[in-house]
């Protein structure tokens, strides 16, 4: 569910008519609704309250220091992947002991800085990672509490660049050797045993390959307790998807259900970390059109936002509705809407059963709240969109359009090209 709804003509976030943003702040621009977040917050705390668990959001979902702030303050940590998550978390106010550090390339820099800050836990994706992690540990004076993230082998059934559960991917390390790399972590001084970790994709829509990844995970607790090791934590990783067109995932209630019955008797505290279930029908980009441009063959709806803005399409080739912020009639006909991007991959949708749109027309660009904004680009030399954040009646503008000057800040001409 989301707070974007029409009023008579006009498309509405909760309290606030989208057009009236546009007019304050321009387009194209990322649109956020508090009360959706906060619902998706709600949700998921309500569906798992029967057993000790730590909400981690996924901060590469949407790492806007607004959203993170009111997410940190319905009690959710962060599950980050890099040090600038770090940061961004830090500086939102998400307690250090609510992070967990995910990500199969951590340097030594980024791992020093989180043992600093005293983070909950490193989701270890290797054994040569998991040295580097005892090294920092040991020059610090520190203890880093780690959990291995195991790869079950279990196909996630989503886009094969947001599956992550497989052999073939990057992610985590084999069921057959993670009784060796507890045997080796637990002897490394510096290294606490904490957990296990396991996350097998993205936007997900069927409950089996969650609970069939549990089950694999329950054997291997077994074992390591068999070993010696306490386990204290579970993370189960994210990946509940979300409507973007007819699908229908499971909600958040559904997923816990399933998760809880197979975790009946089981003592361990369990990590999710959420992102797209909880941010991504909660933004659209909304964007103006500029030209509508028909051949003999096509009908192209230029529009100002482009796949800078909004990856998804040319990456994923994904689906995203597309409403008019003021309702329009009918459709005549399938159309493109395209970007300014100078790529045939610059689209928005494709062949779309549209209306036809007055010039200057402004169209929303739904489920855009998660992957949007943090994934864009200064691509063609494009200044990067505002983020507003609207909380019933009232918006602000929570992170401003670049300037032209920002486009360059950093960059310089060295003297000696003038030689």
């Amino acid at each position: 569910m989301h707070d974007f709804h029409y009023r008579g003509e006009e498309l509405y976030c909760e309290e606030v008519p989208v057009a009236q943003v546009a007019r304050r702040v321009g387009t194209p621009f990322y649109l956020y609704s508090a009360r959706t977040l906060a619902r998706h917050v709600r949700a998921f705390q309500e569906a798992f309250a029967a057993r000790p668990h730590l909400l981690c959001f996924a901060v590469k979902a949407n790492g806007n220091l607004a959203v993170l702030h009111l997410l940190g303050r319905l009690g959710t940590g962060a599950d980050i992947v890099s040090g600038g998550e770090l940061h961004r978390a830090l500086m939102a106010g998400i307690p250090p002991e609510r992070i967990v550090y995910s990500g199969v390339g951590k340097t030594a820099r980024e791992i020093r800085r989180a043992l600093e800050a005293g983070i909950l836990l490193f989701n270890v994706e290797s054994l040569p990672e998991l040295d580097a992690i005892a090294a920092e540990a040991r020059r610090a004076g520190r203890t880093a509490r780690v959990a291995f993230r195991v790869n079950p082998d279990v196909d996630p059934k989503t886009h094969p660049y947001i599956s992550t559960g497989l052999e073939r991917n990057k992610f985590g390390i084999p069921m057959a050797q993670a009784r060796e790399a507890y045997a080796r972590a637990a002897r490394l001084p510096g290294i606490e045993v904490a957990g296990v970790d396991c996350h097998i994709g993205s936007q997900l829509t069927e409950l089996a390959p969650f609970v069939d990844a549990l089950r694999r995970v329950k054997a291997l607790v077994e074992e390591l307790a068999a070993d010696g090791h306490e386990i204290r934590y579970l993370d189960l990783g994210g990946g509940l998807g979300i409507p973007y067109r007819d699908e229908a995932p499971p909600a958040p209630a559904d997923y816990a259900r399933a998760i809880l019955a197979e975790l009946e008797g089981w003592p361990q505290t369990l990590v999710l970390e959420p992102g797209r279930a909880i941010a991504g029908n909660a933004g659209i980009l909304v964007t103006r059109l500029l030209y509508t441009k028909e051949t003999p063959r096509k009908r192209f709806l230029v529009v100002d936002a482009a796949m800078n803005d909004l990856a998804r399409p040319s990456l994923y080739q994904a689906h995203h509705e597309i409403l008019p912020v003021r309702r329009a009639g009918p459709p005549v006909g399938p159309a493109d809407v395209v970007g300014p991007i100078c790529e045939s991959g610059d689209f928005l949708a494709r062949d779309r059963d549209l209306p036809r749109f007055p010039r200057r027309a402004l169209l929303a660009v739904m489920s855009a709240g998660a992957y949007g904004f943090t994934m864009s680009s200064n691509y063609n030399a494009r200044p990067r969109v505002p983020e507003v954040l609207v909380r019933g009646e009232r918006f602000a503008v929570v992170r401003r359009r670049e300037t032209l000057a920002q486009l360059v800040r950093g960059e310089s001409i060295p003297g000696f090209l003038a030689e």
